[in-house]
């Protein structure tokens, strides 16, 4: 199973981060987006998500995560091949609305299926560890094939194989996927009880021991505020990197953009494989802090720099190290501190604060970048990953040695 599900977060990393090289391109480029719709939709995206994510995380943890990937792998590829056919805003906007919406049913339930699957507890980390970087290696290939595919044909046709391509993928889950370790959380044995009254009351219950598990850990509510605001910045910068670019006179050539993420991602994979041992123990909290102070170097060198070179060094700083490192520190961190009943329930939370935090804070990166200018909103986003850098700088109240922070 872990050879399986590595090859499948590969795959499916091939499919997603080159189909968003070409998009976020075709976004720009072709459909014409300004800056402030740019980031207007991810933050439309992540309200809706965020609506979607717990009861998404409560039916994996209730009737069936590999399924909960099923219907995540179709409805993802169906927003994928719907965007290459519009170019208006309320279309596209519409698609990653969808798009936003088919990874509730993925956030959570991949991780827990993976760690029951697997019942080894002292070596899920590394499991997770290796994943990240699969999913790295992915998108390196993605952004590659996906992207010379694209120069080689028009962008909207490589936008809608790839969404073909990701819908398929449903085959690879429903046909090579287990789920024998998965237990169906118990109806109640309530003789006379419809089983869809039975199945809720199962459900609210998950719903509640997910929250106050939450409320009792200061550690879990640490990591809950830093990824409000990690994620906000990051989502904000990543929205905005194009136009940036293009801006400072990067080619709007689609090889430009593939060269630049293969790159950064592949300083990624170099910089997880160096500190795995690291985030799996008592560093994780100081590194992700680290990793926030790069952030910060990040946006304000993209934000002021007078050539697209020094833009794409700071790409490479945020994608390479600030992304990656941040995103399974704080997959970790949830995933030793929960347990198998209510697993998909928690990193449902996770990933709520992370839609939540592209909300409020895109909305504010959204309006900043309206009012004033594209660098100015840049250093907006250096500002959250400053307070990020401070936050995780506090005690997290968890003296277990053995688990991350």
């Amino acid at each position: 199973m872990e050879t399986v599900f590595i090859r499948w977060t590969w795959l499916r990393a091939v499919l997603h981060n080159g189909w968003w090289l070409v998009t976020s391109v075709y976004l720009v480029v072709d459909a014409g987006l300004s800056p402030a719709q740019l980031v207007l939709i991810g933050s439309v995206q992540s309200a809706f998500a965020l609506v979607f994510e717990v009861p998404a995380g409560v039916i994996a943890d209730t009737i069936s995560r590999k399924w909960s990937l099923v219907i995540s792998q179709v409805l993802m590829g169906t927003a994928m091949l719907a965007t290459g056919l519009f170019e208006s805003f309320p279309a596209l906007l519409a698609t990653q609305v969808l798009w936003g919406i088919s990874w509730t049913f993925a956030s959570g339930s991949d991780v827990a299926l993976i760690t029951d699957e697997l019942d080894r507890p002292d070596r899920i980390n590394l499991v997770l560890t290796r994943a990240a970087r699969a999913q790295l290696t992915g998108a390196a290939t993605g952004l590659i094939a996906l992207g010379l595919l694209a120069w080689a044909t028009r962008r909207d046709v490589t936008i809608v194989v790839a969404g073909v391509a990701m819908m398929s993928l449903a085959l690879y889950v429903a046909f090579r996927f287990t789920e024998h370790n998965f237990e169906l959380a118990p109806l109640g044995g309530v003789v006379g009880v419809p089983t869809w009254t039975a199945r809720w009351s199962t459900s609210w219950t998950t719903f509640v021991r997910g929250v106050t598990l939450v409320r009792r850990s200061r550690a879990i509510l640490l990591i809950f505020a830093a990824t409000f605001l990690v994620n906000g910045a990051s989502d904000a910068a990543g929205r905005l990197t194009q136009k940036q670019l293009i801006d400072l006179g990067l080619p709007p050539s689609i090889l430009w953009f593939t060269a630049l993420g293969v790159v950064g991602l592949v300083v990624g994979a170099l910089v997880l494989r160096l500190v795995t041992n690291r985030i799996n123990g008592s560093h994780a909290a100081t590194d992700y802090a680290l990793a926030a102070l790069v952030g910060v170097l990040s946006m304000l060198l993209l934000g002021f720099a007078r050539d697209p070179v020094v833009g794409a060094i700071a790409v490479v700083l945020l994608n390479g190290i600030v992304t990656p490192l941040t995103r399974v520190i704080s997959t970790i961190w949830i995933n030793t501190r929960t347990t198998a009943d209510i697993r998909a329930t928690t990193h449902s939370f996770l990933a709520q604060l992370e839609y939540l935090g592209e909300i409020v804070c895109g909305v504010t990166i959204s309006t900043l970048a309206g009012l004033t200018t594209l660098p100015i909103a840049l250093a907006g986003c250096a500002v959250l990953f400053a307070a990020t850098a401070v936050l995780m700088r506090q005690p997290t109240g968890d003296r277990r040695p053995s688990t991350p922070g």
